[in-house]
C-alpha cells in the first residue's frame, strides 16, 4: 500500500494536489502527537525514494520485467528478494503508521467531517453525517520521511546509473 500510495502521489495529479494541501496546511497533524513530521514531497525526493527502491530491492527492475511469460514460483523467488530490500529502504528512510487502528473487517463509524484523503469510501456511497460501514483496508500515511540528501544527480530524473563491466 506504501508503493501504492507512493505512485498515486507521484502520477495521479488531483492525489497529488491533495496531499501537497495537507501539507501546507496550517496545522496538518494532530496536536496528540507534536513530535511526527510530516514527509515533504518533492520531484527530486520521490525520485530519490525510487532510486532507492532500486538500489536495495531492484524494484524498478522488477515492475518493468515482463513476467508473463515466467512460472509463478520464478516470480515469487525474486518478488521475495524486491520485498526484502524495498522492506529495507522503507523502514530506513520512513515510518509509516495504519491511518485506521481497528483490525479489518470490524464495523467503524464515521464522523462528519473525517478527512477524505484518509479514508476511501466504497459500495453502496450516500448520506450525510454519521456514517457506518466496515474496515476493508487500515490504510498506510507515511509520518516521518529521513531521506539523504540528493546531490550529484539532483533533477537529473536518474533512478540507477547504468552498469558498465570492463
Amino acid at each position: 500500500m506504501a508503493l501504492s500510495a507512493f505512485f498515486r502521489i507521484l502520477f495521479d495529479g488531483r492525489h497529488a494536489a491533495a496531499w501537497s494541501r495537507f501539507q501546507s496546511s496550517p496545522d496538518p497533524l494532530p496536536a496528540a502527537n507534536p513530535a511526527v513530521s510530516v514527509p515533504q514531497a518533492s520531484p527530486d525526493a520521490a525520485l530519490l525514494l525510487l532510486s532507492l527502491l532500486q538500489g536495495e530491492g531492484r524494484f524498478v527492475d522488477f515492475v518493468q520485467q515482463d513476467i508473463s511469460a515466467f512460472a509463478d514460483a520464478e516470480v515469487g523467488g525474486v518478488a521475495r528478494v524486491v520485498h526484502a530490500g524495498c522492506r529495507k529502504v522503507l523502514r530506513a528512510h520512513l515510518q509509516i503508521e495504519p491511518i485506521r487502528t481497528e483490525p479489518e473487517g470490524q464495523p467503524v463509524t464515521l464522523e462528519p467531517g473525517f478527512d477524505p484523503s484518509k479514508v476511501k469510501l466504497t459500495g453502496n456511497v450516500a448520506g450525510q453525517g454519521r456514517l457506518q460501514g466496515v474496515l476493508r483496508h487500515r490504510g498506510w500515511q507515511a509520518s516521518v520521511l529521513q531521506l539523504p540528501t540528493l546531490v550529484d544527480r539532483a533533477g537529473s530524473g536518474v533512478l540507477c546509473p547504468a552498469e558498465v563491466e570492463l
